[in-house]
């Protein structure tokens, strides 16, 4: 009777391993699409959560530059979205995922008065949860990056 029931348990944990394999790789692109191409025309409409802090990062830049940023950071997105609701675009779309990630933490070390609590790293703000957060995306693209070309 255990050794059935085993058997049964083993047979249903193949059965998810290989439906969770097909939908992981289409969920994961569409996931990334919506999310990049959302968050992108709230940028274009001016609309984001983020825009402040986005031109507080760059504030360095000329007089102007700072909103050109803007429209491009958001051209980005949206680019990076469209990207990956095609699996023939997927590793394009990821390669342009991690340049923009690498902006997306900048705040994190050029304005710590802003993304932690008291400066106190293990303390992050709304604004520097919504940074951290991001380990998750560059995680789930090295998963779908890595993925021999079954990124259906």
């Amino acid at each position: 009777m255990r050794t059935k029931f085993k058997s049964i348990l083993r047979q249903f944990d193949e059965v998810t391993i290989k439906r969770m394999r097909a939908l992981s790789s289409p969920a994961i692109r569409f996931s990334f699409g919506v999310i990049f191409i959302w968050f992108g025309i709230l940028k274009i409409l001016r609309l984001s959560a983020a825009e402040e802090l986005l031109l507080k990062t760059v504030q360095w830049l000329p007089v102007g530059l700072p909103e050109t940023w803007l429209v491009i950071i958001s051209i980005w997105e949206v680019t990076i979205g469209v990207l990956f609701l095609f699996r023939q675009t997927t590793r394009i779309a990821i390669a342009l995922l991690f340049l923009q990630m690498v902006g997306t933490f900048m705040p994190l070390v050029f304005l710590p008065e802003i993304t932690f609590q008291s400066r106190n790293i293990l303390l992050p703000t709304m604004e520097g949860q919504y940074i951290i957060k991001n380990l998750m995306i560059i995680s789930a693209a090295l998963v779908l990056g890595g993925r021999k070309r079954e990124l259906s």
